[in-house]
């Protein structure tokens, strides 16, 4: 499903992955993310430098799922604070805890619902409280499924632009999303873009208002110029076939096209450096002693709590 993949997604920044249908946007999330257990996995996963331990993934990253579930009968704010505490670790304390429920809020905007019942919210304010309750762990990366999925133009603009402010707090995103649009695109920093066949058509940082990705395709051969006012996103992806237009994927082979390309080229000297593929001096290995952050007198006093919480409210 997946051959030859490299890249790497640095902190304060958004990954966008992309590609055709079928061609494994989902699953190249799921491996990295440590979710694939079936089939034969080879390669390598890297944190900082350093080998990733099924742990350290799971204890470093947040995951958000395309369906939203949460407890119906919670307010917005109990649902962080619960992921909070069962979340973080134990020697970090209850106030940083509630401080981080407080920077979700914020980062999110949600300040005005932040203490309404779940039930009856919107799909863009049950959106929002899905990347609300991983940021609330306080991840290092956190990998987004289809976050706009559902949504209308105005309401995949808000949600990306919270997204955004979780970036820029230093936060790393991996984010797969379908045809965004121009406004929603120019919001990514880097663009992993996969061909029918699990390969890389495109790996590099997007630019200002995407000039780096039009750059690059217009230079193909056989491609037709980016027509004004077009977004850039839809072009891309009918430039390669996986668009609802005619693209140029029978006549050009995107794949070899980039492997010989100054992109690919910067990708594996940048992959050569420390801190990606080798140890960094300045970054720590991310090592985790226990497997659940909670200890048990926490985890039973909060999931108690919800429980009695839902038996009064429903």
């Amino acid at each position: 499903l997946l051959k030859g993949i490299n890249g790497f997604a640095a902190p304060g920044s958004i990954t966008a992955l992309m590609g055709s249908t079928g061609a494994g946007k989902t699953t190249l999330m799921d491996v990295i993310a440590g979710r694939k257990t079936g089939g034969k996995i080879s390669g390598r996963i890297m944190l900082n430098g350093y080998e990733a331990t099924d742990l350290a993934i799971r204890r470093s990253t947040g995951y958000c799922e395309q369906m939203d579930v949460h407890s119906e009968a919670a307010t917005i704010r109990e649902a962080l604070t619960f992921s909070s505490f069962l979340r973080q670790d134990a020697s970090i304390p209850d106030s940083k805890k509630y401080d981080s429920v407080n920077e979700c809020i914020e980062l999110l905007g949600m300040e005005d619902i932040a203490d309404q019942i779940i039930r009856g919210s919107s799909v863009e304010q049950m959106k929002r409280l899905t990347i609300g309750v991983e940021l609330a762990a306080q991840p290092s990366v956190i990998f987004l499924d289809e976050p706009t999925s559902g949504l209308d133009a105005r309401s995949a603009k808000i949600i990306m632009d919270g997204v955004r402010k979780v970036a820029d707090s230093g936060r790393t995103i991996i984010c797969t999303i379908h045809q965004p649009s121009a406004e929603v695109f120019y919001l990514f920093d880097r663009l992993l873009l996969l061909q029918r066949g699990g390969e890389t058509a495109f790996y590099g940082d997007l630019g200002e208002n995407c000039r780096n990705l039009i750059d690059y395709f217009e230079n193909i051969p056989g491609v037709s110029p980016l027509p004004k006012g077009y977004n850039p996103a839809t072009w891309m992806l009918e430039c390669i076939g996986a668009g609802v237009g005619h693209g140029s994927e029978d006549s050009m082979d995107f794949v070899s096209y980039f492997k010989n390309s100054p992109y690919n080229q910067h990708l594996e000297t940048t992959m050569a450096k420390e801190g990606i593929t080798t140890p960094s001096p300045d970054l720590p290995e991310m090592v985790f002693g226990k497997k659940r952050a909670a200890n048990s007198m926490t985890q039973m006093k909060f999931v108690v709590t919800r429980y009695f919480q839902m038996y009064w409210r429903t």
